[in-house]
């Protein structure tokens, strides 16, 4: 594998090579395929590289996981040399790039892998997990894994047993749920300590995401809001500000909503039209946003409006700690000049989404995140990395439970005298959701410690991101393959995993955004 890494990692380069040549001459833009591809490629070298990290770590502990690391990597070097899946119906091939030579070269240094075939591996691999084996999943300190394990057993006893309910009820967690989130510390995982958080790492907070979206997506996700928003105000807030709300944030005494997108606006933050104006002593609000999860149930908006109406583009806009009154079913936005209306979905339940409009809502002077106006696109930019790896955590997360749950079938579902998992294309699909499930899970825990480390990780977040959203579609179609007619029933689990994990390609970032970031990235040398 070690050999097989180092031919990837000279494709990687020479796909690079080949696409900044291009880029000399055309614009990102016109190159898209291209430059997708490449970041494809990119992505599938970096996972390898967190994978053969993790078997390596290991020793010789748990003899399933070379099983697992031999298949990502027969399986991925198979994809770089015949065709990429970058969506459903969208393969990048070495040719788009001109890169036949290449490709036949890393076929070539990679012949033993390629041509074992491992059928005989995976059936090995379903059978271990039948056998209730799994993967090394210890990060070799003793502080993580029992984190891992206190939120593992708080999410089987208090998210999994309801979790189903709640979303075909289309039901808010229940307070009580959230109060005992709060009380492990769910939302002040990263806020320092010295403002009531737990002060801890970004990989605690994968952890974290990853055990509670593995019970439902909602529970992993309540937390995103106040990663987002204790980030926003702990690098970017004046000190009262950090006095008043990261406390109340890291306590879950406050429920923040993120309020950036907008109508017809999607990615193109620059084209943001709501006004905020300094009148009389406040800050007054007019316009329309759409997409804010957790908006009625919410105590505070982190709000991005345009105060400088004047300057264009990014360089106008500004970000506002807007605080507003707690809603009910009765009376969802009691707030004085801010109203809404829910927006029915598919999956992604439990907290909600909304499309709000602003007719004059008022702000408090102070409302101004940092003091300074012109600031926000900058300020909301630095959390994105934090943000995506959080994504990225909790799509690990649904890939793992559609597994649980395609493995439960396979394992009790009998047809024709055995159990399903008995027939070699179910016992494929497991195997290689095991797969699927560790490289994302890997590269989303190299991305988290990038982002400890201090540097900047945009495109580490946005692979971890790409990958693992992937993983838990993926996962998630296969279990429901597994369960046949019965995953269509909305009685069963997968039928809610499966719409959960589709939203995972496009929120914070759509996957076609996360290539462009990537490749963008790699070929300016921002690595």
């Amino acid at each position: 594998m070690r050999s097989a890494l180092q031919a990837a990692q000279a494709y990687r380069d020479a796909a690079q090579a080949a696409l900044a040549e291009r880029l000399a001459a055309r614009p990102i833009d016109e190159e898209q395929r291209a430059a997708h591809g490449f970041a494809w490629v990119a992505t599938t070298v970096a996972a390898l590289t967190a994978v053969l990290d993790w078997c390596e770590s290991g020793g010789e502990s748990n003899p399933l996981d070379a099983k697992v690391a031999t298949l990502a990597f027969a399986e991925s070097i198979a994809q770089l040399v015949g065709g990429l899946p970058m969506g459903q119906n969208e393969m990048f091939r070495p040719a788009d790039l001109g890169l036949g030579a290449e490709a036949r070269a890393l076929a070539d240094a990679s012949a033993e892998l390629l041509d074992a075939g491992h059928a005989a591996l995976r059936a090995e691999v379903a059978a271990a997990l039948a056998a209730e084996q799994w993967p090394s999943e210890t990060l070799h300190d003793a502080d993580l894994d029992a984190i891992r394990d206190q939120f593992r057993r708080f999410t089987d006893a208090e998210i999994v047993p309801h979790a189903h309910r709640w979303h075909l009820a289309n039901a808010l967690i229940p307070d009580a749920t959230v109060r005992a989130m709060a009380d492990l510390g769910t939302f002040g995982v990263c806020i320092p300590e010295e403002f009531g958080g737990l002060g801890l790492s970004k990989l605690v907070m994968c952890l974290v995401t990853e055990e509670l979206s593995r019970g439902w997506i909602g529970a992993g996700s309540l937390g995103t809001r106040s990663e987002i928003a204790g980030e926003l105000i702990a690098t970017g807030g004046t000190d009262a500000q950090k006095a008043e709300w990261l406390p109340r944030i890291a306590s879950g005494a406050i429920l923040p909503t993120a309020v950036f997108t907008e109508p017809d606006v999607g990615s193109d933050l620059g084209s943001l039209q709501t006004r905020a104006r300094f009148a009389q002593g406040r800050w007054v609000i007019d316009g329309a946003k759409t997409w804010i999860t957790h908006a009625a149930r919410s105590d505070l908006m982190t709000l991005l409006a345009r105060t400088l109406p004047d300057a264009r583009g990014y360089a106008g806009l500004s970000m506002l700690l807007v605080p507003k009154p707690r809603g009910t079913d009765a009376d969802p936005f009691p707030a004085a000049g801010m109203s809404g209306s829910e927006i029915a979905v598919l999956g992604y339940r439990g907290m909600r989404e909304y499309a709000l409009q602003f007719d004059g809502m008022a702000a408090p002077a102070d409302a101004l995140l940092g003091g300074v106006e012109g600031q926000g696109f900058k300020q909301l930019m630095r959390t994105f990395e934090g943000a995506r790896i959080q994504t990225a955590a909790r799509a690990v997360g649904v890939a793992r439970r559609a597994l649980e749950l395609g493995l439960d079938y396979a394992m009790n579902r009998r047809q024709f005298g055995r159990a399903i998992i008995a027939f070699p294309r179910v016992a494929d699909k497991l195997a290689m959701s095991v797969v699927d499930f560790v490289m994302a899970r890997e590269l989303a825990y190299a991305a988290a410690r990038a982002k400890d480390s201090g540097k900047r990780c945009d495109i580490e977040a946005g692979m971890a991101k790409l990958l693992a959203a992937r993983a838990a579609w993926v996962n998630a179609d296969a279990s429901l393959q597994i369960h046949g007619g019965n995953g269509y029933a909305l009685e069963y689990e997968i039928s809610r995993v499966l719409c959960d994990a589709r939203i995972l390609n496009i929120f914070e970032g759509a996957a076609e955004i996360q290539a462009q970031v990537i490749a963008r990235g790699l070929i300016e040398g921002r690595n």
